[in-house]
């Protein structure tokens, strides 16, 4: 959902606005809000930052963030899923994680929503790429199917269960396959 303002408004007039449930994001000099995450999208995104975490937090590799908001070249987006390398999880002069993430994730997914424009999320997913982001995935629940995104590579699409996934190099431990991620829809 676009929210059109009266006038136009600069990125450092957003972020000082209020957060919206759900979140709004700022592109391109529009305020969009996200789609209210559903059944299938939660259960998802719930059990990937767990996955993810249990494969790379214990040896301080990485760590998944659920809905962070991530503020970088112009852009505020909040992916579903933020993954950042344990030395790029920005830190205060206390050495506690700070509140404002400003640089693009590591590793950033995105769980389609059946409302959710898909080339909206796929511009969030490039322009991370464009930042630094090591890789991308568009989760599409309703088609069953992965789209993963590389920087300058074409981009592969996982459509069988025994498929295992592209994962970046520092969640190498992780091995999923399709049907393992599908498969946590499941109760």
């Amino acid at each position: 959902m676009v929210q059109t303002p009266v006038k136009p408004v600069t990125l450092e007039e957003f972020l000082k606005l209020p957060e919206t449930k759900p979140a709004s994001e700022y592109i391109n000099g529009q305020i969009i809000q996200k789609s209210m995450p559903q059944g299938k999208h939660s259960k998802l995104q719930e059990e990937l930052v767990g996955g993810i975490n249990g494969a790379v937090k214990s040896n301080r590799i990485a760590y998944a963030f659920p809905e962070l908001r991530c503020t970088f070249g112009g852009r505020s987006t909040v992916p579903d899923v933020a993954v950042f390398t344990w030395k790029r999880i920005p830190l205060d002069e206390n050495g506690d994680i700070v509140n404002v993430f400003a640089s693009a994730p590591d590793w950033t997914i995105e769980i389609l929503s059946p409302e959710q424009s898909q080339t909206r999320v796929t511009s969030n997913i490039v322009h991370c790429l464009h930042h630094g982001t090591q890789l991308g995935w568009l989760i599409d629940p309703g088609e069953k199917l992965l789209l993963v995104y590389a920087p300058d590579q074409l981009v592969d699409v996982f459509e069988a269960e025994t498929e295992v996934l592209t994962v970046p190099e520092f969640a190498k431990d992780l091995q999923l396959t399709l049907g393992d991620l599908f498969g946590w829809l499941k109760v």
